[in-house]
């Protein structure tokens, strides 16, 4: 019996290593593929930077942006509206107060008067717990939609006349809605620190503030771990008249 098929140069060893070079060529034919692939893809540009490959940030702060000018429009035209009214004639003294106190109290109009400002603000970026309190959590360091709320019922509860959060004049069909870290309220977005002021009397706006069971607990987290939080007094503010739309999109009779 020959023993060729076991020696170092004979046909055995040369089967057993033949697969290993279809194996080696296999590898460098699909990595040579991938590269024309990316090539082909990225058409001399480069993918992560492609201009035209937008963030959903991006795309959220454009549809706000649009929604500031809509809103800027909608307030120019409304003034224009409010002027062809007054020039009416036809309406009487009363008439004209009633249209007036409608729109104040549908938040349309603009509202002065004294006034209390709280401005809400995430702990900071090196943030740690202060000396008796565990290690806080990411959520505890960030303004959620409950402390805005809290903030808003409390002035309401409070007397306030009219509430403005941020730049936006805030009318019953508004709705304060987190996402986040970011505040989408009316189809605009906002980032951290946020303000609210509301027109009454002081002292029952303040003490609304302090006796809310939720702004209690906020406040524990702003001994723990730094969260913002500052209440101003004013004597004098004037607040915007709201200039969205006041259609409503998804409420239905009841019947």
């Amino acid at each position: 019996m020959s023993n060729s098929a076991d020696s170092p140069g004979g046909p055995g060893r040369r089967a057993f290593r033949h697969p290993a070079r279809v194996l080696t060529a296999a590898v460098f034919a699909l990595a040579g593929l991938i590269f024309v692939t990316s090539a082909n893809t990225a058409k001399g540009t480069n993918i992560r930077t492609d201009s035209s490959l937008l963030k959903l940030s991006d795309l959220v702060q454009q549809r706000s942006g649009k929604n500031a000018q809509l809103d800027e429009t909608n307030a120019s035209v409304r003034e224009e509206i409010d002027d062809l009214v007054q020039r009416d004639d036809g309406a009487t003294k009363t008439e004209n107060a009633r249209l007036k106190e409608l729109e104040r109290a549908a938040g349309t109009a603009k509202l002065s008067g004294r006034a209390v400002s709280v401005t809400l603000d995430d702990a900071p970026p090196d943030a740690t717990a202060n000396p008796g309190y565990p290690d806080p959590q990411p959520n505890d360091l960030v303004i959620h939609q409950q402390d805005l709320q809290a903030v808003v019922n409390a002035l309401w509860a409070g007397g306030a006349q009219g509430i403005q959060v941020m730049d936006q004049r805030l009318i019953s069909t508004s709705a304060v809605r987190c996402v986040g870290n970011t505040l989408i309220l009316q189809g605009r977005v906002y980032s951290p620190p946020y303000k609210i002021t509301a027109v009454g009397d002081p002292s029952l706006l303040k003490k609304a503030l302090d006796d809310s069971p939720a702004i209690s607990n906020y406040l524990l987290y702003v001994k723990a771990y730094g969260l913002g939080w500052k209440v101003d007094e004013h004597q004098a503010v004037t607040l915007p008249g709201y200039s969205g739309t006041v259609d409503l999109h998804q409420a239905e009779p009841v019947r």
